[in-house]
């Protein structure tokens, strides 16, 4: 087991301990109009995941986890429309896409090999990162948003 392994599970279930108790009107409370909602977030989150492992394994994606891995970048990152409505954006849909993406880092992250280690992939934000690069954000970036979360659900406004 990795080191990754071990930090990817602490920051992940701080992650998911924000989010899956959060009702659908909950998760897309926005604070404004260019904000992600709390449920975007968790679809982004899931979306960086299963994209980041499907190129360090040479996984093709297809069908619903092709959609989820478009949340990595799209509505995010870039100028696109975030790939799901809100009225897609319910508990059920962000546990399964939260369910994906860590079953996914936690096969990577148990086997990281050196060969893994040293693959080149695109990230999110577009630079070429190494697999040691893509573990450090993969660990990190469910904390990131773990800090947003908590300051949408703290919010003036935010449902009760």
């Amino acid at each position: 087991m990795s080191d990754f392994l071990t930090t990817y599970q602490l920051t992940r279930a701080r992650f998911d301990g924000a989010v899956t108790p959060l009702t659908a009107e909950q998760l897309n409370f926005q604070l404004h109009a260019d904000a992600l909602s709390i449920g975007q977030m968790a679809l982004h989150v899931a979306g960086v995941e299963v994209w980041f492992c499907a190129q360090l394994t040479g996984t093709e994606l297809s069908g619903d986890l092709a959609l989820l891995a478009k949340a990595a970048t799209d509505g995010s990152v870039n100028d696109l429309p975030f790939p799901y409505a809100d009225s897609e954006i319910t508990p059920e849909k962000v546990g399964w896409a939260l369910g994906e993406g860590r079953t996914r880092v936690e096969a990577l992250l148990g086997n990281f090999t050196e060969e893994i280690r040293r693959k080149e992939l695109k990230s999110a934000l577009g630079p070429i990162i190494d697999g040691d690069g893509a573990a450090a954000r993969l660990c990190a970036h469910p904390f990131y948003h773990q800090g947003q979360a908590y300051l949408i659900a703290t919010a003036p406004g935010f449902p009760k």
